[in-house]
């Protein structure tokens, strides 16, 4: 029964929030360290959950297969590579150290 305590407050949470977001005057959206923010704060958000993804395994801090999957993502976005492409080298790499030991 927890569990569903704790699905319900999250759905009412999550409904506040989009609620919250609807309610923001027009005004205070324009304001230009708003525009900033709000077109910095998604990728700051998803730098943070890749790290966490890649470098942590429960509460302990790992450096394995993941990480260099993610350096070899890394360089295809330096080298410009299309989407798939970074996908493919991310994938490749994780998978051949992982076979390796690694």
């Amino acid at each position: 029964m927890n569990i569903w305590i704790a699905i319900g407050v999250t759905v009412l949470g999550c409904y506040a929030v989009k609620l919250a977001g609807l309610l923001v005057p027009a005004g205070v959206l324009e304001r230009p360290l708003v525009r900033r923010l709000a077109a910095l704060l998604p990728v700051a958000l998803l730098a943070a959950l890749t790290a966490q993804q890649a470098f942590a395994d429960g509460r302990a801090l790992v450096l394995d297969a993941r990480a260099a999957g993610l350096a070899a993502a890394a360089v295809a976005l330096v080298l410009r590579a299309p989407f798939l492409v970074v996908i493919g080298a991310a994938v490749v790499v994780t998978a051949g150290a992982r076979a390796l030991g690694g």
